[in-house]
């Protein structure tokens, strides 16, 4: 039985790391190199690591620049140089300056290796030049640079336009000179969002003098779309981001991630019992209102977990910024105003007709029960959504991430205000004093 590359990646998380070594010694070259291309950097270096010294290098060698530093980049201390060894020398050296910039930056992603050409070049001489470049293992001919006799980047071609145009036209008459482009600072987060934006298949990467130091692909930023949305999943739900597959991280490190969150959340919660106990005179006098405890904090809880989400999500996306704030919060108000009359009404309705059947539960408030939770209801939604709002903005304003504005962390500080919202509502239309 012959083993395919689509079999084994099918297979590849249930098997061991010698079954996994095992089986890629089966596979011929070309489905070798399919499965490689589509393993992780952490799973490209265990199997070059379970490797012979020989295949190491060939492996090691077939990788780009920026794929190699992303492998090296996974290795322990004292494995780092070993597999630094295992390439060429031009190679290597690519390789210790991208691993000179920190990974969630273009300058950790970009590769170096790219086409290029000049402006004064005939499109017929142009076509030429690329076929021999890409003997070089170029990252992509997708686009092709552009570079004056300073070597700086004045504009980009696509191989379609190069095709397109008559062979004796210059480079210069076809090239797009409005570029964009990206530091080797630029976070991934921005980067991803640029390639979204512009709907590029790569971006150079320039230095302050315009002078270009590589290229970031599509490809490369498609992990990082990855990355960052499972990332900001994980803060959301409130846990940490986890750094590794859930099944590849042990015990003791899930409990690390998950019970920082916990901890601060539970202190939270006191807040809540405090917020009871301030108010135990009214929930004395008034006793039916602990019956409706459970549905005024979810109420708020929920109202403010769906703006949260949605803010965090569009901060992310780059569609709200945090000078939008006083557009952002207006939207809210008339949202939160609009959802907590919505479910006033149907509160309302629901206490009115449990009431109708078993009065005695209010007692002499029956009259001003159902408007009691109607009106907690409205303005615990309402403030509920702007918690939920101003948050995230308020945290990417302060350069921290919106993401950690997490649905558990925003529900239980809507918890203890709610209540304090609830039980002053009720005092108010009861006339009751404070507790």
């Amino acid at each position: 039985m012959v083993l395919t590359a689509d079999e084994l990646r099918e297979a590849w998380r249930l098997l061991s790391a010698e079954e996994r070594s095992e089986g890629f010694r089966l596979l011929d070259r070309d489905d070798a190199e399919e499965l490689f291309d589509q393993l992780d950097a952490r799973d490209q270096l265990s199997l070059i690591l379970s490797l012979r010294d020989n295949q190491r290098r060939w492996w090691m060698r077939y990788l780009d620049p920026d794929d190699a530093a992303d492998v090296v980049q996974e290795a322990d201390e004292e494995e780092r140089e070993a597999l630094l060894a295992l390439l060429d020398e031009s190679t290597r050296k690519e390789v210790a300056a991208l691993l000179a910039y920190k990974e969630d930056e273009a300058g950790g992603l970009m590769n170096p290796r790219y086409a290029r050409l000049r402006p004064d070049m005939s499109v017929d001489a142009a076509i030429s030049y690329l076929r021999r470049q890409t003997r070089e293992n170029i990252e992509t001919i997708y686009y092709t640079y552009v570079f004056d006799a300073d070597q700086r980047l004045v504009g980009v071609v696509s191989l379609r336009d190069l095709m397109m145009a008559p062979p004796g036209r210059l480079v210069r008459d076809v090239m797009e000179t409005d570029l964009v482009t990206v530091t080797d600072e630029t976070d991934q987060e921005v980067l991803s969002n640029m390639f979204a934006r512009h709907d590029l298949m790569a971006i150079p990467v320039v230095d302050d003098d315009g002078r270009m130091k590589g290229i970031v692909t599509v490809d490369d930023i498609v992990d990082v779309f990855r990355e960052e949305a499972t990332e900001d999943m994980h803060k959301m739900g409130g846990t940490e981001a986890l750094e590794e597959p859930y099944l590849q991280i042990g015990l003791m490190g899930l409990l690390k991630k998950r019970v920082v969150w916990l901890a601060i959340l539970l202190v939270l919660g006191f807040f809540t019992v405090l917020a009871m106990r301030g108010n135990s005179a009214t929930l004395a006098e008034m006793r039916f209102l602990a019956f409706f405890v459970p549905m005024i904090i979810a109420s708020g809880g929920n109202s403010g977990s769906q703006a949260s989400t949605l803010v965090v999500r569009a901060i992310a996306l780059g569609e709200v910024r945090p000078r939008d704030w006083w557009r952002v919060i207006r939207r809210e108000v008339w949202v939160g105003l609009a959802l907590g009359a919505t479910l006033a009404a149907l509160a309302y309705v629901g206490v009115e007709i449990w009431l109708a059947f078993d009065s005695s539960i209010a007692g002499e408030h029956v009259r001003l029960a159902g408007l009691t939770v109607a009106v907690s209801i409205l303005a615990v939604a309402l403030w509920g959504s702007l918690v939920g709002t101003t948050l995230p903005l308020a945290l990417r304003a302060l350069g921290l991430d919106p993401a950690s504005a997490s649905a558990p962390l925003v529900a239980t500080l809507i918890d203890a205000t709610g209540l304090m919202i609830y039980f002053t509502t009720a005092a108010l239309i009861i006339d009751l004093p404070d507790g």
